[in-house]
């Protein structure tokens, strides 16, 4: 478990050469860390990389410090030494490797590098990303997923180790965004479970992720993540960090003295259940999108009502509305609400036509199209079941974790669950833990410490974790390995057990079996590291 130091921006102060970051993606992900990294962090956001050039300008505009040019010197030389902002990762890799043999061979007037990289670009890019910046050198946090698939998970695992010559990822901490590690509300839940064990030997545990009815429409039946072959299952999109909180909670060591309890078998259901055309109304007839629907005013599921109704004319622009049109939220501000929703509205109009190229509908959201004429195949509800037998004489017992992942849900990601001891039961909220004791009869509440940001502070939890590591590297406090392990508090092999955990459940599914757990990561995981190892490349 990662050490919570409520004293970083103080720590980071202190240093002479606080860490400078280089966000790639100005997109919620990407500005919701960097925000994190300005409430609680002393670091220096020093660039951006960001296709769409008003979330780049804004992004610059809010959390980037003006470049600070030299003496009089304010050129177009000057201000390309100084960039700031990038249209893409490329430009700024060469920009970079412009600036290191520019500095080297004595130039004056560019300014300092940048310590490390949150990639938070779209989850098919990762890969790509993250292997392209091996070169730099650069401590990377990466949005979760990993990878979008297995291979793509096992090639950067790979990197990371450093088994390519090119790369230097052995000598860099890496976080992956499993911020539901880093609320204090789980941290304190894994303490009471691992250390304390307040109900004793763990036997059973249910986790539901409620993705709520109308956030599922927004991402995954109209927005980016609703096809499986542009990106990848639900289960990794949106889920993969609650397999890793399940893995985190009953199989990783919780102390120095404890072995890893790796499970045994793992099953799953699930398909889309509702968001198909089988379902659509009758009375919707031909309509594909709810600004011509019949009946639009009588459909919970319209965007107009989710987007305007319930959010923009309630004076909630920012995230989903901002999705759909990334100027909303300034357009609300400088010019009211009618030229807002004037605005939605057109965005939301806008349809593909019935004989647009396949390749060329998934290429983008359409937040107006009918949630049962969408193109969507990832599922809307889904259960995994993840079982671990005997490991004695370590004393660690047989034990079942069951996963719900639902769209039909009135919380949005307000994750809730029980655990099932054998001393006693333990029910949590994201707000609160309840521990009822067998013996006594007597129930006692937590009531872990909220904090601001994403994910009950997960968010903020990582990013200041991960700035943490970085400096404590940089300013030679500690090794890499020290600080992924005090900091970060997650192995290499975590990150990549627990995405392999997904593609596991998902096989399992999809061919309606029972995977063999062990087995399997020896076949599909263990088998790829030792073939790419005897190539001698990643």
């Amino acid at each position: 478990m990662p050490h919570t130091v409520d004293t970083t921006t103080a720590l980071l102060s202190s240093s002479p050469s606080p860490p400078r970051i280089f966000i790639i993606g100005a997109g919620s992900r990407g500005r919701a860390y960097a925000k994190a990294l300005s409430r609680h962090t002393a670091c220096v956001i020093a660039a951006v990389a960001e296709p769409i050039e008003y979330k780049r300008k804004v992004f610059a505009r809010d959390l980037i410090e003006p470049p600070r040019f030299e003496g009089k010197e304010q050129n177009g030389d000057a201000e390309h030494k100084q960039r700031q902002q990038f249209s893409d990762w490329q430009d700024f890799v060469t920009w970079e490797q412009q600036r290191r043999s520019r500095v080297e061979a004595g130039e004056q007037g560019w300014p300092q590098g940048v310590d490390a990289a949150f990639v938070c670009v779209l989850d098919e890019m990762h890969r790509e990303v993250v292997e392209g910046l091996a070169p730099l050198g650069l401590h990377v946090m990466c949005e979760k997923p990993l990878a979008t698939t297995l291979d793509d998970c096992v090639k950067i695992y790979q990197a990371m180790l450093g088994a390519d010559e090119r790369s230097r990822w052995q000598e860099r901490v890496f976080s992956i965004g499993h911020v539901l590690r880093y609320s204090p509300h789980n941290m304190l839940l894994r303490k009471l479970v691992r250390e304390d064990k307040v109900v004793g030997d763990i036997l059973s545990v249910e986790h539901t992720e409620p993705v709520g009815w109308w956030h599922f429409t927004h991402s995954y039946v109209r927005g980016n993540w609703r096809r499986e072959s542009s990106t990848a299952p639900s289960l990794l999109t949106k889920s993969c960090h609650d397999i890793d909180f399940l893995l985190w909670m009953l199989s990783e060591p919780a102390n120095a003295d404890e072995k890893v309890h790796k499970p045994a078998h793992v099953t799953s259901t699930g398909k889309v259940n509702y968001f198909r055309k089988a379902r659509k109304p009758s009375a919707a007839g031909t309509a594909t999108n709810c600004l011509s629907c019949p009946m639009e005013k009588d459909c919970t599921f319209s965007a107009k009502k989710i987007y305007v109704e319930r959010h923009l004319r309630k004076g909630k622009a920012k995230w989903p509305v901002k999705i759909v049109n990334p100027e909303n939220e300034e357009i609300l501000i400088n010019e009211g609400v009618e030229a807002a929703e004037a605005a939605l509205l057109k965005d939301l109009a806008d349809d593909h036509a019935p004989d647009m190229p396949d390749e060329d509908v998934r290429k983008r959201p359409w937040f107006g199209r009918c949630v049962w004429e969408s193109d969507n195949d990832v599922c809307d509800d889904q259960c995994v079941t993840i079982t671990w037998e005997d490991d004695l004489p370590s004393n660690q017992f047989a034990k079942t974790a069951q996963f719900h992942m639902v769209a039909f849900t009135e919380k949005i990601c307000e994750r809730r669950g029980r655990i099932y001891g054998t001393e006693g039961e333990i029910e949590y909220d994201s707000a609160t833990i309840k521990v009822h004791n067998f013996a006594t009869d007597k129930t006692g509440t937590h009531y872990p410490e909220l904090r601001g940001g994403g994910h009950g502070g997960g968010d903020d939890g990582l990013a200041t974790q991960f700035v943490q590591a970085v400096a404590a590297v940089k300013d030679g406090r500690l090794g890499v390995e020290a600080a992924q392990r005090s900091f970060i508090g997650c192995t290499l092999e975590e990150v990549l057990q627990s995405h392999a955990m997904v593609f596991a459940a998902e096989e399992a599914r999809k061919e309606k079996k029972v995977v063999d757990w062990p087995s399997w990561w020896q076949e599909n995981v263990e088998a790829k590291l030792r073939k790419k190892a005897s190539n001698g490349h990643a």
